[in-house]
């Protein structure tokens, strides 16, 4: 994977990372469509479990792309 792609790939899952982390605390979370329609799933996704369990796996897609990003493979030495 060259340079270029890896930075653009990592940047989204950073951005989805940080979605995912603060999506569910904002105001657009309790006032969707699905929230309106589907009142049963209104209750669920408005426990604060449910909000936090979101939130955290936003964290772990932070850390995990912050770790790929640290682990760079390299590509092996070629024998001439």
């Amino acid at each position: 994977m060259n340079q270029a792609s890896r930075i653009l790939f990592l940047a989204v899952w950073l951005m989805v990372g940080l979605v995912l982390i603060l999506l569910p605390w904002s105001e657009l979370w309790e006032t969707n469509y699905f929230l309106y329609q589907y009142p049963a799933l209104g209750f669920l996704l408005k426990n604060h479990y449910i909000r936090g369990g979101v939130s955290g796996l936003g964290f772990m897609n932070i850390l995990m792309s912050l770790e790929s990003l640290r682990h760079r493979q390299q590509a092996p030495a070629s024998r001439s």
